[in-house]
């Protein structure tokens, strides 16, 4: 799949697009790398009106008024890569934290009272310290209030995911971080992590496991971000075409500060952004566009009536984070941009004419409740 399309001939196709091949596509835009290639080029930033009225539109065929809302809970920062860009790594000196199953419970209920009902469980990859029995038994605890509980944690095989599936877990989000293989051993110089094709492989054994949702995405600001754009497209149209009981969900994180890491390489505008929100609806008008609180209040309201689908709200990226003082910064993955309330956010999406979902699935819907 990528490998018929590496980064350098990604780049001389974008480099080739004209104002007329951007034309051409909008008039009939499908998940295709002729496509995804105009969409993400420079020329098409001149037609973003044009294409933020066709997602719009799109989007509310779809989706309707509607803007789902989730929070992720993180269980353990133990990590053993030493990924160069996150707050994780093996080599930073800070505080490792571990949940109970009894203090993540806690944490979800900080969640749950706030009408918080879709979790995403994330840990650090550290199997050993922090494994497939811990996250068990977290979701078992908490699944009957949840909504949905969808995972981030280390790449699993198949049996690894259907344990998680037996446990309650119905999502699963991995980011291939960036889809350039050589800049990839840069940014991931030791740990299980570097294996490239392996973590590539991972999604392949989450649609196995018939996850509901299968979530892809790039962090933006290492490599060109164009780019990435259209190896995502190869990637999401893949597992589109091969496990079609999963609806895809595609993220959009720019990269955010962490003491001694890897600085932005390659920066996107919010200009950019939203080129790459639209585009993405344009070309998967049934799949979830989901944008976290990396981004500023001001940015995420802006995004609102132009393809995104899901947001997350009052987030913690810190072990243990909801319901104390505890700073992003003593222990967190990063600092998340969007400081507001949950209930602040709420009323964001509200005033902007959309309504906010906190339930959109049972599991009693697929004979699978407790």
């Amino acid at each position: 799949m990528l490998e018929r399309h590496p980064p350098s001939e990604i780049e001389a196709g974008l480099q080739a697009v004209t104002d007329e091949d951007v034309l051409r596509v909008l008039a009939s835009p499908g998940p295709d790398l002729k496509t995804a290639l105009a969409l993400f080029s420079g020329p098409a930033m001149n037609h973003l009106e044009k294409m933020a009225g066709l997602a719009h539109r799109i989007t509310l065929a779809r989706f309707g008024r509607t803007i789902s809302l989730y929070a992720p809970l993180y269980l353990s920062n133990h990590c053993i890569n030493q990924c160069t860009y996150c707050g994780f790594n093996a080599r930073r000196k800070v505080t490792r934290i571990q949940l109970s199953p009894e203090e993540a419970v806690s944490q979800a209920q900080c969640l749950f009272v706030q009408d918080i009902r879709h979790l995403l469980l994330v840990t650090g990859e550290a199997p050993n310290q922090y494994g497939l029995d811990c996250i068990g038994a977290v979701a078992r605890r908490v699944r009957r209030r949840a909504a949905s509980i969808a995972v981030e944690i280390f790449p699993c095989d198949l049996a690894g995911y259907t344990q998680l599936a037996q446990a309650g877990v119905d999502g699963l989000v991995l980011y291939q971080e960036t889809y350039d293989p050589q800049r990839y051993r840069e940014f991931h110089p030791a740990g299980p992590k570097k294996d490239f094709y392996g973590r590539l492989a991972a999604m392949d054994a989450g649609g196995q496991a018939h996850f509901r949702s299968l979530g892809i995405g790039a962090l933006l600001g290492l490599t060109p971000h164009r780019v990435e754009a259209v190896s995502m497209v190869l990637h999401g149209a893949y597992l589109m075409r091969k496990y079609p009981h999963a609806r895809l969900a595609i993220s959009f994180p720019r990269l955010r500060p962490v003491p001694s890491g890897t600085p932005v390489l390659h920066p996107v505008s919010d200009a950019e952004l939203v080129q790459l929100v639209i585009g993405f609806r344009l070309l998967f008008p049934d799949a979830e566009l989901v944008v976290s609180t990396r981004e500023s209040a001001q940015l995420r309201d802006r995004l609102l009536p132009l393809g995104v689908t899901r947001i997350s709200a009052g987030s913690r990226t810190t072990p243990g984070g909801y319901g104390c003082d505890l700073p992003d910064s003593a222990a967190g993955q990063f600092e998340p941009n969007d400081q507001r309330s949950v209930g602040e956010v709420i009323q964001a999406v509200q005033a902007a004419g959309y309504d906010t979902v906190t339930k959109d699935f049972d599991a009693a819907f697929i004979g699978d409740a407790p």
